[in-house]
């Protein structure tokens, strides 16, 4: 089996995670500056756009793996390795480029990948900008400095004194071309950018913050204005992907929906399975027998949907008979609709979530949507896929809510009542333990409690892009792992249950109840009790490709590197079946029986698994059943009175009692010495047998498999050849032609092909007559560049030797014999020159200055 790769030896000294130069260069600044602790605590909760440092602060992602490539944000720089080399095990030395994007002038606080992979977007406290990445190989260039463009995104929106904080970026996974940006800023306004189309102005904005109603007295709390996050729906076959969560800092969560990119890439399944929900709404609608106000409001809305659903139909192409259910087409926002998206909100939390023991709260600080698929539902398409919100708070909390009643379309309308509030079901309300960690460390009854370092930690969600039903949170005071697996299985049951059972809601709500929680693992714990500080984690990552490594990168503000190696789990479905076999009703069921017996051990011993006891008899002493002679009367002879023979009974009864007390106890040990050594030899014997059986498997036993196993081996690489061999006839028969981007890449082959060998045999701009030609010409030119060295090698020679036959003095008189004939020539040269002026005499130049003309 591979070795797995040590990527914290190999990170240990890697130059990509020095410190930003800010920080480095800065006298009396190093690793403490960027620590979270009461001195520090005003950096990290006092926000300048004007002068952003590299305190931490706020939303932290600065570091993303891209297939086999290290991206990490320090300051404004960012910078690029390959993780390739080091898992191949290449001897090469550990370095990175620099991205050269003189555009970014701001401090880097986020950055995001878009799907296709080519793009960066790069946010800082108010600006954003978008890179694009070099294409792979970077690394094999020879300058540090790899020159990128940078683009600036709506800089009248993000780039002046007065901008609002950025709260979070996103790409969205329908936009066409994968250049769909979103970003959300904190008053509100989440702005939709194409960047194949304009950079400066957004293609669509949704407020989920009203204005501020001029003239009214009604009192609001600025943490319910201020949005610190949001997230898009999912969904199959309902409104979920064309819905979009927001939460702001109080906590209140609203919605918008319908919303699409302006340009957007959707899968035709997915049109008409929404095409189908919403005729299936209008039927169930039709054959209600309700009237009133609530059954107009809800046929003005299903019909709105139609329309709305309708026009994204009439977009599909009509060319293709039976067109591929995984192909996506370019649409765009049906322009039928006038009015735009209602905000819905803020949701009703069903119970309300309780607060953590010793925090008095805190203030959001992300929320993410997570839809787990079933491959056995989905097959039999009776149920829906299961939604979860989940929401971060300050203080460690985090908040688990099941969408039971999906948010659907709707849109501003006069004839449309106000209707209810959408709720979110809380399953549990999960605590990360930060606040029992903060209240554990010591201090004096003068210094401020410790719990005021919540303010400054940002808990941030992060969904494993392997398995759904993880989540990673990583905080000011290290990472914590939710599995949502245990959750989901047990609900999934109820719901299956109470579907093929027809049970009563009390019997669902009793089932529910014995519904695990979710499992909170602490990965890594950053706070020091004795330094009384932490290390804020401003990254991490899990690379999407498994062939490199499936680990958890971590990155803190001191640039300090954690990876931790992940297990890859089988895919097992949450569904009854997976777990119990089908019974059909009328067979009497034995899973209960079955479950409760445990199986049978292998070997069973004579001797009960109690550890033997040495019997009470056994083990008092006899001196304790005789109690003390009652007094005499007389003190000098001994009297036999009444109470003399009552206490000579007494003891004589419990000496009869005792004795057989003590025989009882000897047969039992007689017998359980028996029992022993009938289980010695019994355990003796299987003794022998395992080790007759142990050499069996090492001796012919181990031989045969050995065989078996080369045999295997032989058959699977002749499978391995035959499947290829069937894959590449599958592959001819399902596309003959090749596709375009074969084409595309044959082309450019069969172009390198020309630029190197040429378009025919005779054809000199080729890279390889060139090549042939410079050699002749190296060959022609190396004689005589060897000749010429040789020359001066010899005038050198010639010249040591005539400095070392002068002497000091005699070289100092010859050199200003020599300057003053110099002096004497010139003025001759001088004197000639002007009197061929004077008859109009034309010479040449004089020998002085051809010899320095000639001189190098």
């Amino acid at each position: 089996m591979e070795k797995e790769t040590d990527w914290n030896a190999l990170f240990s000294d890697h130059p990509i995670f020095s410190l930003p130069k800010g920080v480095a260069e800065s006298a009396g600044k190093n690793e403490t500056s960027l620590e979270l602790s009461l001195g520090s605590l005003p950096e990290f909760t006092e926000v300048d756009p004007e002068h952003d440092g590299p305190t931490p602060s706020g939303r932290r992602q600065v570091m993303i793996i891209k297939d086999a490539e290290l991206i990490v944000a320090a300051g404004n720089e960012i910078r690029m390795a390959s993780l390739l080399d080091s898992k191949l095990g290449r001897p090469v030395r550990k370095s990175y480029k620099i991205l050269h994007t003189p555009n970014i002038q701001f401090e880097i606080h986020q950055l995001a990948l878009s799907p296709h992979g080519k793009l960066l977007a790069v946010a800082g406290a108010s600006q954003v900008a978008v890179v694009v990445l070099p294409r792979a190989g970077f690394t094999k260039l020879v300058p540090s400095t790899i020159d990128c463009k940078t683009i600036q995104v709506g800089q009248f929106y993000h780039a002046v004194d007065t901008s609002a904080p950025v709260a979070k970026i996103e790409w969205h996974p329908w936009g066409e071309g994968g250049t769909t940006l979103m970003v959300m800023t904190t008053d509100g306004k989440l702005r939709e950018y194409d960047m194949s189309v304009d950079s400066e102005e957004p293609q669509q904005t949704l407020f989920f913050v009203p204005d501020k109603k001029k003239n009214s007295f009604i009192a609001e709390d600025e943490s319910e204005r201020e949005v610190v996050s949001f997230t898009l729906g999912k969904g199959r076959a309902d409104w979920g992907p064309l819905s979009i969560y927001a939460i702001t800092r109080s906590g209140d969560i609203y919605a918008i929906c319908p919303y699409m990119p302006k340009n957007a890439s959707i899968p035709l399944a997915y049109v008409h399975a929404l095409e189908c929900f919403v005729a299936a709404k209008q039927e169930f609608l039709a054959r209600s027998p309700e009237e009133g106000t609530s059954s107009n409001g809800l046929e003005n809305m299903y019909e709105y949907q139609h329309k709305y659903v309708a026009a994204l139909v009439k977009q599909l192409p009509s060319d293709d008979a039976h067109p591929e259910a995984s192909r996506f087409i370019l649409m765009h926002p049906p322009s039928i609709m006038k009015n735009p998206p209602v905000r819905q909100g803020p949701f009703l939390l069903q119970p309300s979530p309780r607060t953590l023991e010793g925090s008095e709260g805190g203030d959001a600080t992300d929320i993410i949507y997570l839809a787990f698929e079933n491959e056995a539902e989905e097959a039999h398409g009776d149920m829906e896929r299961l939604g979860v919100l989940l929401t971060s708070f300050q203080d460690g909390r985090v908040d688990v809510y099941l969408d039971l009643e999906k948010v659907e379309a709707r849109w501003e309308h006069k004839h449309d009542p106000d209707s209810d509030l959408p709720m979110l079901a809380v399953y549990e309300t999960v605590d990360l333990g930060i606040v029992s960690s903060l209240s554990k460390i010591p201090r004096s009854e003068s210094d401020p409690s410790f719990l005021e370092l919540l303010r400054g930690n940002h808990p941030v969600l992060f969904s494993d892009p392997i398995h759904d039903d993880t989540v990673y949170v990583h905080h000011a005071f290290g990472v914590h792992a939710l599995q949502l697996g245990p959750l989901l299985r047990s609900l999934v049951q109820v719901l299956r249950g109470g579907s093929d059972n027809n049970q009563d809601d009390n019997a669902i709500g009793l089932s529910a109840q014995d519904c695990k929680p979710t499992v909170v693992q602490l990965i890594l714990n950053t706070l020091s009790i004795e330094r009384k500080c932490s290390s804020p984690v401003v990254g991490l990552s899990i690379p999407n490709d498994i062939y490199l490594t499936y680990s958890l990168f971590i990155l803190t503000s001191a640039m300090c590197i954690t990876v931790f190696p992940l297990n890859l789990r089988s895919e097992t479905p949450y569904s009854i079946s997976s777990e119990l076999p089908l019974v059909p009703e009328n067979t009497p069921s034995k899973l209960q029986s079955s479950s409760a017996t445990p199986p049978t051990p292998a070997y069973i011993s004579l001797l009960t698994q109690d550890t033997y006891v040495i019997p009470s008899a056994l083990a008092q002493s006899a001196t304790s059943l005789i109690s003390r002679l009652p007094p005499s009367p007389s003190q000098g002879e001994f009297v036999l009175t009444p109470d003399t023979m009552r206490y000579l009974g007494t003891v004589v009864e419990k000496f009869g009692t005792k004795l057989h007390e003590i025989a009882v106890a000897h047969r039992g040990t007689e017998m359980r010495a028996a029992i022993q050594r009938q289980e010695f030899a019994r355990q003796r014997e299987k003794c022998k047998e395992m080790l007759e059986i142990v050499s069996r498997l090492k001796g012919p036993r181990h031989a045969a498999t050995q065989e078996k196993l080369k045999n295997i081996e032989s058959v699977q690489k002749k499978l391995m050849g035959r499947l290829d061999r069937v894959l590449q006839l599958l592959i001819q028969k399902a596309s003959p032609d090749l596709s375009e981007n074969e084409t595309r890449w044959f082309n450019e082959l069969k172009r390198m092909k020309e630029e190197v060998v040429g378009r025919s045999k005779y054809d000199d701009r080729s890279l390889v007559a060139r090549s042939k030609l410079l050699r002749r010409e190296v060959d022609r030119l190396l004689p005589q560049l060897k000749e010429l060295k040789g020359k001066e090698r010899e005038r050198k020679r010639r010249l040591a030797e005539d400095r070392e036959a002068l002497g000091v003095s005699q070289a100092f008189e010859l050199g200003k014999r020599s300057n003053a004939e110099r002096v004497r020539i010139n003025s001759i040269e001088d004197e000639i020159l002007n009197l061929a002026a004077r008859l109009d005499v034309t010479l040449g130049r004089p020998p002085s200055s051809q010899s320095q003309s000639l001189d190098p």
